[in-house]
């Protein structure tokens, strides 16, 4: 099907005029708009009642709408995509054995390590103090002590009573704990119910990603009036804030590649020449288009050519792309806490860490494509009752930090795959299919080990 489109695409006129600018254009756009209507008309020239009077606050029922658009996507993105992510591995985790505990020991190791550096750099930094979000009340103090885990309370609350009632609460960690059971259950299914299952599965999270793509379509109007509520309401100043988060987030993506990638590509020999030269046609695709995806068969090619043998290869970049996105799990570490300190609420070091571990558990079942990290940000903030209107704040420069994350997400799965094959023992196996695959490359054929 994708051939036979091709021709359609290439004989398509050119777009004119508005329909040039893209979605991420349109955002930038709205964001700029909505500055300008929150500075011009802030809440403070209509005093109550203000009958007659317009001020930016007017125009929240605009982003309640967006906001309440994307809570629905909560919950069935996250379930389908975990039971896909775990049953429709099931058969290649119980060939390849070895190779998969290895592999998902490495992505446990490093994304967690992902998150702790996430969450250390916005404790450092704060960029959301002074946003002044929502003034935190009495009630939403009693909220999140709730979350507050406990030795039998947090156990507890893992296991849903009814699968219904978590999705219609959005209780995220419910969800993610009943699909797991869910799909180690898929997984001892035979023949066509399970084909039948997964492929409903399947079928619901590609739907699902597309309604993800026909609601950004009005996200610069929700993302307008967000912003223009939030500057409306706290001032111009909201804008440094949301500089200081981008660089918060480019900051500690720089941390995590010199102080995790390059100690693990030193310790496991990695030809740091050869992996960078061959990584980084895949790594500019993956930063232009924010989508790793974009680029998998470009970086599947570009890790046979350096010696990785296809098999493994085959193996760990696709499962990574499910459990290894080191950029997308220190994003999420930052976003969710900035989001907190925009709302003025102070999570204890027991609520961040409950919440890094929901974050561990969901992070998990995201795939590699633009914007699905706003799903799991967005169940993560319905979970432990902070507000969703930080989502909407944040994606007026979401397309900056995705940039980068994306980025690090592609290399850090190539980098997984090398260190893979060091540690089976196969670096530069399987000769003939690396030269052809440098060949094609035009990278000089590796040095086998």
């Amino acid at each position: 099907m994708a051939a036979e489109s091709l021709p359609v695409a290439a004989t398509a006129p050119p777009r004119r005029g508005l329909r040039r600018i893209s979605l991420t254009h349109w955002i930038l756009i709205s964001m700029v708009v909505g500055t300008l209507i929150g500075w011009l008309y802030p809440d403070s020239a209509c005093p109550p009642p203000g009958e007659g009077c317009f001020s930016a606050g007017d125009l929240k029922p605009f982003s309640t709408v967006f906001l309440r658009l994307i809570k629905a996507i909560i919950a069935p993105i996250i379930f389908s995509t975990l039971i896909i992510g775990i049953a429709g591995h099931g058969d290649d985790l119980k060939r390849v054995g070895r190779l998969a505990f290895k592999s998902i020991l490495y992505f446990e190791i490093v994304t967690t390590v992902a998150l702790f550096i996430g969450l250390a750099a916005v404790n450092i930094t704060r960029p959301g103090d002074g946003i002044n979000l929502h003034v935190a009340t009495a009630e939403s103090g009693k909220q999140l002590a709730q979350n507050q885990p406990t030795q039998t309370s947090f156990i507890e609350h893992l296991v849903p009573t009814s699968i219904i009632d978590a999705m219609a609460r959005n209780e995220v960690l419910q969800i993610v704990v009943f699909a797991i059971i869910f799909a180690i259950g898929l997984t001892q299914v035979r023949g066509g119910p399970k084909e039948v299952m997964l492929g409903f599965m399947e079928a619901l999270a590609e739907t699902m990603f597309k309604f993800t793509g026909i609601v950004m379509y009005y996200a610069p109007i929700g993302i307008g009036a967000a912003i223009a509520v939030t500057v409306g309401h706290s001032g111009i100043e909201v804008l440094k804030n949301l500089g200081v988060l981008v660089l918060t987030l480019y900051g500690a993506l720089v941390v995590f590649i010199l102080g995790v990638l390059l100690p693990v590509a030193l310790i496991a020999k990695v030809p740091l020449r050869r992996f960078l030269r061959a990584v980084r046609e895949p790594a500019a695709i993956a930063f232009a288009t924010t989508s790793s995806d974009a680029a998998l068969p470009r970086v599947i090619q570009a890790m046979e050519a350096i010696g990785v043998p296809r098999r493994i290869v085959a193996f760990v970049i696709p499962t990574g792309y499910s459990f290894n996105l080191d950029g997308t799990t220190l994003y999420l570490a930052l976003a969710s806490v900035f989001v907190a300190q925009a709302a003025n609420i102070e999570l204890t070091w027991g609520q961040q860490l409950a919440m890094m571990l929901s974050l561990m558990l969901t992070s998990k079942g995201v795939a590699a494509v633009p914007r699905a990290s706003l799903v799991i940000l967005s169940g993560t903030l319905a979970t432990f009752g902070l507000p969703l209107e930080g989502v909407a704040i944040i994606l007026g420069v979401d397309e900056l930090m995705d940039m980068a994350r994306t980025t690090v997400n592609l290399v850090g799965n190539a980098l997984a795959s090398v260190v893979m094959a060091r540690w089976e023992g196969e670096f530069g196996s399987e000769p003939t299919v690396a030269a052809e695959a440098a060949e094609e490359l035009g990278l000089p054929e590796p040095a086998l080990q």
